[in-house]
Protein backbone atom coordinates (compact mmCIF):
# COMPACT_ATOMS: atom_id res chain seq x y z
CA UNK A 1 0.00 0.00 0.00
CA UNK A 2 2.81 2.60 0.97
CA UNK A 3 4.29 2.04 -2.68
CA UNK A 4 1.12 3.07 -4.46
CA UNK A 5 0.41 6.03 -1.90
CA UNK A 6 3.59 7.54 -3.08
CA UNK A 7 2.49 8.02 -6.47
CA UNK A 8 -0.66 9.69 -5.49
CA UNK A 9 -1.80 13.39 -5.55
CA UNK A 10 -3.58 14.90 -1.96
CA UNK A 11 -6.71 15.30 -3.93
CA UNK A 12 -7.38 12.15 -4.89
CA UNK A 13 -5.54 10.54 -1.30
CA UNK A 14 -8.62 12.17 0.50
CA UNK A 15 -11.16 10.83 -1.88
CA UNK A 16 -9.79 7.35 -0.57
CA UNK A 17 -9.24 8.35 2.88
CA UNK A 18 -13.10 9.33 2.63
CA UNK A 19 -14.34 5.93 1.15
CA UNK A 20 -12.34 3.89 3.35
CA UNK A 21 -13.98 5.97 6.27
CA UNK A 22 -17.62 5.54 5.25
CA UNK A 23 -16.50 1.68 4.87
CA UNK A 24 -15.77 1.33 8.35
CA UNK A 25 -19.14 3.18 9.60
CA UNK A 26 -20.79 0.18 7.74
CA UNK A 27 -21.67 2.39 4.55
CA UNK A 28 -21.81 1.35 0.83
CA UNK A 29 -19.13 2.99 -0.98
CA UNK A 30 -19.47 0.97 -4.30
CA UNK A 31 -20.87 3.89 -6.32
CA UNK A 32 -17.86 6.31 -4.45
CA UNK A 33 -15.07 3.67 -5.55
CA UNK A 34 -16.57 3.37 -9.06
CA UNK A 35 -16.37 7.48 -9.90
CA UNK A 36 -12.54 7.43 -7.87
CA UNK A 37 -11.76 4.61 -10.49
CA UNK A 38 -12.99 6.63 -13.40
CA UNK A 39 -11.43 9.89 -12.30
CA UNK A 40 -8.14 8.77 -11.16
CA UNK A 41 -5.36 6.83 -13.21
CA UNK A 42 -5.42 4.17 -11.34
CA UNK A 43 -5.94 0.69 -12.11
CA UNK A 44 -8.80 -1.67 -10.61
CA UNK A 45 -5.88 -4.22 -8.78
CA UNK A 46 -4.25 -0.57 -7.22
CA UNK A 47 -7.25 0.61 -6.35
CA UNK A 48 -7.77 -2.25 -4.27
CA UNK A 49 -4.57 -2.78 -2.48
CA UNK A 50 -4.81 0.88 -1.77
CA UNK A 51 -7.95 0.54 -0.21
CA UNK A 52 -7.92 -2.31 1.19
CA UNK A 53 -4.48 -1.50 2.78
CA UNK A 54 -5.88 1.73 4.46
CA UNK A 55 -8.82 -0.13 5.64
CA UNK A 56 -7.01 -2.71 7.29
CA UNK A 57 -4.25 0.50 8.88
CA UNK A 58 -7.23 2.45 10.16
CA UNK A 59 -9.42 -0.77 11.79
CA UNK A 60 -6.35 -1.93 13.04
CA UNK A 61 -5.35 2.00 15.08
CA UNK A 62 -8.99 2.00 16.11
CA UNK A 63 -8.85 -1.51 17.69
CA UNK A 64 -6.42 0.12 20.10
CA UNK A 65 -7.31 1.87 23.42
CA UNK A 66 -6.92 5.28 23.22
CA UNK A 67 -5.64 6.18 26.90
CA UNK A 68 -2.52 3.71 26.19
CA UNK A 69 -2.06 4.70 22.13
CA UNK A 70 -0.59 7.83 21.38
CA UNK A 71 -0.78 10.12 18.38
CA UNK A 72 3.07 10.71 18.47
CA UNK A 73 4.02 6.67 18.11
CA UNK A 74 1.36 6.21 15.85
CA UNK A 75 2.70 8.78 13.54
CA UNK A 76 6.17 7.51 14.16
CA UNK A 77 4.88 4.00 13.24
CA UNK A 78 3.33 5.23 9.73
CA UNK A 79 6.68 6.79 9.21
CA UNK A 80 8.39 3.45 9.69
CA UNK A 81 6.02 1.83 7.27
CA UNK A 82 7.15 4.49 4.56
CA UNK A 83 3.48 6.15 4.52
CA UNK A 84 4.28 9.94 2.77
CA UNK A 85 4.74 12.67 5.36
CA UNK A 86 1.68 14.01 3.49
CA UNK A 87 -0.52 11.72 4.21
CA UNK A 88 0.15 10.78 7.63
CA UNK A 89 -1.75 13.92 9.49
CA UNK A 90 -4.71 12.41 7.14
CA UNK A 91 -4.66 9.08 8.68
CA UNK A 92 -3.63 10.28 12.48
CA UNK A 93 -6.96 12.80 12.21
CA UNK A 94 -9.20 10.09 11.12
CA UNK A 95 -7.90 7.65 14.27
CA UNK A 96 -7.53 10.49 16.65
CA UNK A 97 -10.31 12.76 15.28
CA UNK A 98 -13.57 13.40 16.80
CA UNK A 99 -15.41 10.66 14.57
CA UNK A 100 -13.57 7.96 16.55
CA UNK A 101 -16.35 7.08 18.70
CA UNK A 102 -18.53 6.24 15.71
CA UNK A 103 -16.39 3.78 14.24
CA UNK A 104 -15.28 2.23 17.42
CA UNK A 105 -18.64 1.73 17.80
CA UNK A 106 -19.02 0.33 14.50
CA UNK A 107 -16.35 -1.68 14.00
CA UNK A 108 -17.20 -3.41 17.52
CA UNK A 109 -20.80 -3.87 16.11
CA UNK A 110 -19.12 -5.31 12.80
CA UNK A 111 -16.96 -7.84 14.78
CA UNK A 112 -17.43 -11.16 14.28
CA UNK A 113 -17.97 -13.11 18.37
CA UNK A 114 -17.57 -16.56 19.42
CA UNK A 115 -18.84 -18.08 22.55
CA UNK A 116 -17.10 -16.81 25.22
CA UNK A 117 -16.29 -19.16 28.20
CA UNK A 118 -18.95 -18.49 31.21
CA UNK A 119 -18.25 -20.98 33.61
CA UNK A 120 -15.18 -23.77 34.10
CA UNK A 121 -15.54 -26.54 36.31
CA UNK A 122 -12.93 -29.84 36.76
CA UNK A 123 -12.36 -32.01 38.70
CA UNK A 124 -9.26 -34.87 39.10
CA UNK A 125 -11.09 -38.42 38.80
CA UNK A 126 -9.76 -41.75 39.39
CA UNK A 127 -11.33 -45.03 38.02
CA UNK A 128 -11.05 -47.87 40.86
CA UNK A 129 -12.80 -50.37 38.25
CA UNK A 130 -12.80 -50.40 34.51
CA UNK A 131 -13.65 -52.96 31.58
CA UNK A 132 -9.62 -51.91 30.81
CA UNK A 133 -7.16 -52.86 33.31
CA UNK A 134 -4.59 -49.92 31.39
CA UNK A 135 -6.92 -47.39 32.93
CA UNK A 136 -7.46 -48.97 36.09
CA UNK A 137 -6.14 -46.29 38.91
CA UNK A 138 -5.09 -44.17 36.71
CA UNK A 139 -6.04 -40.65 37.02
CA UNK A 140 -8.08 -38.13 34.23
CA UNK A 141 -9.38 -34.93 34.59
CA UNK A 142 -12.80 -34.23 34.15
CA UNK A 143 -14.08 -30.78 32.50
CA UNK A 144 -16.79 -28.96 31.83
CA UNK A 145 -17.20 -26.24 29.85
CA UNK A 146 -20.58 -23.67 29.81
CA UNK A 147 -20.46 -21.20 27.05
CA UNK A 148 -22.37 -17.75 27.22
CA UNK A 149 -24.61 -18.78 24.39
CA UNK A 150 -25.77 -21.47 26.70
CA UNK A 151 -23.73 -24.63 25.55
CA UNK A 152 -22.22 -27.11 28.00
CA UNK A 153 -19.31 -29.22 27.38
CA UNK A 154 -18.23 -31.94 28.81
CA UNK A 155 -14.70 -34.41 28.63
CA UNK A 156 -12.05 -36.04 29.98
CA UNK A 157 -8.14 -35.57 30.05
CA UNK A 158 -5.44 -38.18 30.62
CA UNK A 159 -3.07 -36.26 32.50
CA UNK A 160 -0.32 -36.98 30.05
CA UNK A 161 -2.38 -35.10 27.47
CA UNK A 162 -3.86 -32.24 29.94
CA UNK A 163 0.30 -31.89 30.29
CA UNK A 164 1.02 -31.25 26.41
CA UNK A 165 -2.22 -28.94 26.29
CA UNK A 166 -0.66 -27.04 29.55
CA UNK A 167 2.80 -26.92 27.65
CA UNK A 168 1.27 -25.86 24.18
CA UNK A 169 -0.62 -23.14 25.34
CA UNK A 170 2.66 -21.95 27.80
CA UNK A 171 4.56 -22.10 23.82
CA UNK A 172 2.10 -19.83 22.36
CA UNK A 173 1.40 -17.38 24.99
CA UNK A 174 4.97 -16.95 24.73
CA UNK A 175 4.82 -16.67 20.75
CA UNK A 176 1.97 -13.85 21.16
CA UNK A 177 4.35 -11.78 23.73
CA UNK A 178 7.18 -12.21 21.48
CA UNK A 179 5.37 -10.99 18.74
CA UNK A 180 3.88 -8.17 20.04
CA UNK A 181 6.81 -7.20 20.90
CA UNK A 182 7.67 -7.19 16.99
CA UNK A 183 4.59 -5.32 16.22
CA UNK A 184 4.72 -2.33 14.38
CA UNK A 185 1.34 -0.73 16.21
CA UNK A 186 3.09 -1.72 19.67
CA UNK A 187 0.56 -0.66 22.36
CA UNK A 188 2.68 2.37 24.46
CA UNK A 189 2.19 3.69 27.86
Amino acid sequence: MARGLRQLDRDTFRRLLAVTVSALEGNDCKDSVRMIAENADLSEEQLAVLISGMYTLLREALRLPLPTFKQEVFKEDLKDLRIPDDFIADFASVVFGNRRPVLEATTLKQANSLPRVKDFQWRVDVAISTSSLARALQPSILMLLKLSDGEAHRFEVPVAKFQELRYNIALILKEMNDLEKRSVLKIQD
